[in-house]
């Protein structure tokens, strides 16, 4: 059944919103907004997507109020996924849900942040994971609703969120069995992790620039896709200033990489021959991919941010400093459980102390945490 979306029609192995696994717990339909939309706007309604405004990309504000934080990061996501998805005549409603939700998960500073709450759940035995963190963000933390927990999103939307970067083995995550951990996730759900490298890559070497820690000289002879852009930008605008070449050269890279990834999975689903959603989801391998030659010059491109930007040390020193005031609230919360807030205090005295303060210290903002520790250590 072929189903119109923004007056386009979709491709037949687009998810169909009238074909969704539904909610858990069951509601009347919209009149005027299909389940999708409506779970995206449950997102951007949610106090943790709040939340992520006050949480590191990769700078901090002591840099300037104009670097991404972790809440423009997520919105350059959604932003480049609606147009890959719509590209690809897939569902963009549903892809746009599930860029908005895909970092909402994240603790304070960044992946370093995330790192350092593993090596502590690790030392009981447990993991933390920021997407399977996201899934219980939404199904049970959020609290909005008098009828049901979490945001009662729909199984498309709850099942990208944990399967749209990886595949977790069905043996070793038994209690996520009913997200189908065998099959491979709809394309809308394939896309978003590429997408995400399309934003950060492009926007952390705009950040990166504008904070003085990238060369020029070295970037175009590290990263062969950047000087191409340059070198073309330079013959165009010989004149231009510097600041605006490079922007051009940036807007060339980000655009090769978003062609390219629409591009070859268009061709990847012709030859694979699917013809549906469950066509998708039985193939051995994802579908959505960059080309290998596009895929090695976006690897060389990594490859010059961690060492250049992310290595940096005024970056380094910055995540030190973070990631120990981190662990040290995280013990001190561990012998004291009865100076989290009530809520968190109470559910101490029930569950594992260790759980009840990760997902406590999980959810703070970058500021916050901070503040904790000046007041608390």
């Amino acid at each position: 059944m072929a189903l119109k979306l923004d007056g386009i029609m979709l491709a037949s192995y687009a998810m169909n919103v009238q074909r969704s696994r539904g909610r858990r717990y069951p509601e009347p339909q919209h009149p005027y907004r299909n389940d999708y939309a409506r779970d995206r706007d449950r997102v951007i309604h949610s106090r943790a997507f709040r939340r992520l405004e006050a949480k590191t990309q990769v700078f901090t504000t002591r840099y300037s109020d104009h670097f991404r934080n972790r809440l423009t990061h997520t919105l350059e996501v959604a932003q480049i996924a609606r147009t890959v998805t719509g590209a690809l005549k897939l569902n963009t409603d549903l892809a746009e849900a599930l860029a908005l939700v895909h970092d909402i998960g994240h603790p304070p500073f960044g992946h370093a942040g995330e790192k350092q709450l593993d090596r502590r759940m690790r030392e009981h035995g447990e993991r933390f994971d920021h997407n399977l963190h996201a899934l219980y963000i939404v199904e049970q933390f959020e609290q909005r609703y008098l009828e049901y927990p979490g945001l009662n999103l729909t199984f498309e939307v709850r099942e990208g969120i944990i399967k749209h970067s990886r595949d977790y083995p069905a043996a070793e995550f038994p209690h996520l069995a009913e997200y189908l951990l065998d099959q491979r996730p709809p394309l809308e759900s394939q896309l978003i992790d590429l997408v995400d490298e399309i934003a950060y890559n492009t926007a952390d070497l705009d950040d990166g620039f504008e904070a003085y820690l990238v060369d020029l000289n070295q970037l175009r002879a590290e990263v062969p896709l950047f000087e191409e852009a340059l070198a073309d930008v330079d013959r165009r605008y010989p004149r231009g200033k510097a600041r605006l070449k490079f922007n051009e050269g940036l807007k060339h890279v980000l655009d090769v990489l978003a062609t390219d990834l629409i591009e070859t999975t268009g061709h990847r689903l012709e030859k694979s021959g699917v013809e549906n959603v469950e066509d998708v989801r039985c193939q051995p391998h994802r579908l959505a991919s960059f080309s290998p030659p596009i895929a090695k010059l976006n690897a060389e491109l990594k490859r010059f941010l961690s060492a250049h930007v992310y290595s940096h040390p005024s970056i380094a020193e910055d995540r030190d400093r973070s990631v120990a005031a981190l662990d040290a609230l995280f013990s001190f919360f561990l012998d004291h459980p009865d100076r989290m807030p009530p809520q968190y205090a109470g559910l101490a005295k029930r569950e594992p102390t260790h759980r009840v303060v990760c997902d406590y210290i999980a959810g703070m903002t970058d500021h916050f945490l901070l503040r904790q520790c000046q007041e608390l250590l």
